[in-house]
Formats: structure tokens, sequence, C-alpha cells
């Protein structure tokens, strides 16, 4: 036996007793029960993603029902660009995405699903999902961009893991295989 043997032994052990262990970590992030269409399907966590994140002029996010959404410790990844043009990462929990959105989304937001791609296997999906912006359903487009999102599903149910998005730019066009085709 040489020291890879041994590696990959060690290994497989260590993921043997992790898929054996009880499942704590399918905990919900909220105390709301969730809506069975918002998490029985992935296309509809997806929506339900959209869905609630969208409001009119003076309206409110249903943070319980977006919180029925994430597995407990769900982290977004906001990309953004930096004064000198690099890129940056700025990673938040779920109560801070919520408490820093709030003053954004009063003034009326409505993102939507314009292109999405999965790849899935097994029980995990990874979406790359398109999204444009407005204030209204019928004001101009604010934005658009990409939400990358990891989804598992515990045999129970759909869970979003964690969100990743960056929005478009002079400099970072969306690439037209994330765009929809007519």
């Amino acid at each position: 036996m040489n020291i890879h043997d041994v590696g990959r032994g060690i290994a497989g052990a260590c993921l043997a007793l992790l898929m054996l262990a009880p499942d704590a970590s399918a905990q919900r992030l909220g105390s709301a029960d969730p809506r069975p269409g918002d998490v029985g399907t992935l296309d509809g966590i997806v929506a339900a993603f959209y869905d609630v994140i969208s409001v009119p002029p003076g309206g409110r996010v249903d943070w319980a029902r977006d919180s029925t959404l994430y597995l407990a410790g769900v982290t977004f990844t906001i990309m953004g660009r930096a004064p000198d043009g690099s890129w940056q990462a700025r990673r938040v929990d779920h109560g801070t995405y919520a408490a820093e959105s709030n003053d954004f989304l009063s003034s009326g937001f409505q993102e939507s699903e314009i292109h999405r791609e999965v790849h899935r296997f097994g029980p995990m999906a990874q979406v790359f999902s398109t999204y444009e912006w407005r204030r209204t359903a019928d004001s101009p487009v604010g934005g658009r961009g990409i939400n990358s999102m990891q989804i598992v599903n515990d045999g129970e149910r759909w869970w979003i893991v964690s969100v990743m998005w960056t929005s478009e730019d002079d400099d970072t066009p969306i690439p037209t295989r994330f765009l929809p085709r007519d």
C-alpha cells in the first residue's frame, strides 16, 4: 500500500462518516413553514427567490417567507468593483442581506429571470440565472446580471445553500450564452 492509497482510504472513510451523520445541517434558516410550491421543485425555489425580492414602491419584502428558502448558514456573495476597477467579493449572512436591502427595495424593485442554465448531479444543482431588474413592472430595465445559486435537495425539499451575483457593466457584458435566445 502506498501513500496515495492511504490518503484515498482516509478520505473515503471521512466521507462515509459524514454521510452517516445525523442531518443537522438541513435546518431551515427561519421559523416560518415554507410554502410547498416554493421548495417542492427546483423551478419552484428559483421562482420563489425572485418573487420574494420583487416588491412594489412602498412595499416590504416578506423576509419570513424568504428565510424558508435557505439552509441555515446561507451566504450571499456580492461581486462588485473597487474604486480601482478590480473585483471585490463581499460575503454577508441572511440577516445582514435583509437589513441592508430594505431601503433600496422600498422604492420598488422587480427582478425577473430572463435565462437559466442548470448543472445538476444527484441532489445538488448549480443554477446560473440571468436577471434583469426594474423599479416597477412597467419601468425601463435598470440593470442586468447573473445570480449563481447552489441548491440542494434533501429528499423532501430544495434548499438554497449560497447565492453569488454580479451586475453587468461596460467592461463585463453578459455573454450571449447567458442571454435569452430568440
